[in-house]
C-alpha cells in the first residue's frame, strides 16, 4: 500500500482517553495510512492497549522508548514516517472522521507543502474554536507565506500546534526538519517556524476536524508546574529561524514578540487570579506582580499598546491600563468581574 498520510502520536500515561483517539484515527475516510504510536515510557497501560488494536489493524505502527518527551517521540516517528504527508495527533485528543480525508485532498489538489485548519479546544469545560483569518480555501504563495504566516508565529500562539496541519513529509526530510529536544515547552512553534520558512505554497481550511483536550490537571496547575510564563521570556529573548532575518528587519521582529509576550502575560493573569485551592492568594498576587514587573514586559507594555490600541476592546484596555500601573488588587477585581459576567 502507497501511505497517503502518516499520523505520529507520542503516547505517554494516556491510557484513559487512548482508545478514543485510536478509534477516531481508525475511522478515517481516507483508508491509505499509517498510525505511528510512540510509547515513551509509559508506566500504565497505554502499550498493551495500543499492542491489542495493532493485533487487529496492520496499519499500526508501535516504538517503544523510554520516557524522553513529546519532541524526542515525534523525531522518532519522522524517521519513521512513509507517508507523502505527515499529521501529529496527540493520544488525549480525537479527530472527526473527514479530517484528514479533507486535509489530504486539499493538499494534492494544489500539490500543497502544508495544508491548515481550525481546531477546537476543551479546557475546564470550555469549547472554543481557533480560526484564522487567512484567505480560505485558495492556494497561497511563498510570498504571502513569507508576508503574513512566518510573522504571525512571532505576534501570537494560536499558530503553534501542529496537530492541525498536513505536513510534506518529502519536505521536512529534505531539509532534516525536526522538533527542538531540549525545550521545555513551545517545541511545534519552532517546528513550525522552521518548516514554514521552506514551504512555498500552502492552504487554509475553515474546517474544524481536531478536537484538543487539556487533561493533565487544572489549567492553575499546569502553568504552575511548567512555568509558561519563564518559557513565554525564553522564546521573547530567543533568536527565530535564520530565514526570518531575511525578510524581517530587529525592530519589526522584536515588535511582533513584544505582542505575543504581552498576549501571554494577560492570558496568564486570568489563570493565576482565578479561584483555587492549589495556590494561596499571597501566592497568586506574587506570580502576577512578578510578572507585570518584569523589565522586558515594562519595555513591551507601550509597543503593545500602540500597535494594538486599535482593536483592543474596553476590557482589554484596562488590563493594560492596570498591568501598567502595576495595581495586582485592581486586576484581581477586574477578572473576578469578568468571571462573573461570564457566567451569567
Amino acid at each position: 500500500m502507497d501511505v497517503k498520510v502518516s499520523i505520529i502520536v507520542p503516547v505517554f500515561n494516556a491510557e484513559p482517553f487512548l482508545r478514543e483517539c485510536i478509534d477516531s484515527l481508525l475511522s478515517q475516510t481516507i483508508s491509505e495510512m499509517e498510525f505511528i504510536f510512540i510509547d515513551d515510557g509509559s508506566s500504565d497501560n497505554s502499550a498493551a492497549i495500543i499492542e491489542s488494536y495493532q493485533n487487529l489493524e496492520s496499519r499500526i505502527i508501535l516504538i517503544q522508548q523510554q520516557n524522553q518527551g513529546v519532541s524526542v517521540a515525534r523525531n522518532a516517528g519522522l524517521v519513521t514516517a512513509s507517508g507523502q504527508y505527515i499529521g501529529f495527533v496527540d493520544a488525549d485528543d480525537y479527530i472527526e472522521p473527514d479530517m484528514y480525508n479533507r486535509l489530504y485532498t486539499a493538499a494534492i489538489k494544489e500539490n500543497c507543502d502544508v495544508v491548515l485548519s481550525n481546531f477546537e479546544s476543551e479546557i475546564e469545560g470550555n469549547h472554543v474554536i481557533t480560526n484564522y483569518t487567512f484567505p480560505k480555501d485558495v492556494l497561497l504563495t511563498a510570498e504571502f507565506i513569507r508576508k503574513e504566516v512566518l510573522p504571525a508565529f512571532l505576534k501570537t500562539e494560536t499558530l503553534n500546534t501542529a496537530c492541525n496541519k498536513l505536513y510534506r513529509n518529502a519536505l521536512i526530510k529534505e531539509h532534516a526538519i525536526r522538533f527542538p529536544e531540549r525545550v521545555a515547552l513551545g517545541e511545534d512553534g519552532m517546528f513550525n517556524m522552521i518548516f514554514f520558512s521552506f514551504a512555498v505554497s500552502m492552504k487554509y481550511l475553515d474546517y474544524t476536524g481536531y478536537h484538543y483536550r487539556e487533561v493533565s490537571g487544572s489549567a492553575t496547575r499546569n502553568v504552575i508546574q511548567k512555568d509558561y510564563f519563564q518559557r513565554a521570556l525564553e522564546v521573547f529573548d530567543s533568536d527565530p529561524p535564520v530565514h526570518y532575518s531575511e525578510i524581517l528587519n530587529l525592530d519589526t521582529i522584536k515588535q511582533l514578540k513584544s505582542i505575543k509576550l504581552i498576549h501571554s502575560v494577560m492570558a496568564y493573569i486570568h489563570i493565576y487570579l482565578r479561584p483555587t485551592e492549589e495556590l494561596s492568594i499571597n501566592k497568586q498576587f506574587s506570580y502576577v506582580r512578578k510578572m507585570i514587573a518584569n523589565d522586558d514586559v515594562r519595555n513591551a507594555l507601550p509597543v503593545y499598546k500602540k500597535e494594538m490600541e486599535l482593536v483592543l476592546g474596553r476590557y482589554q484596555k484596562l488590563i493594560l491600563h492596570l498591568m501598567n500601573k502595576q495595581s495586582i488588587l485592581g486586576l484581581y477585581c477586574l477578572t473576578s468581574y469578568s468571571r462573573f459576567r461570564n457566567k451569567k
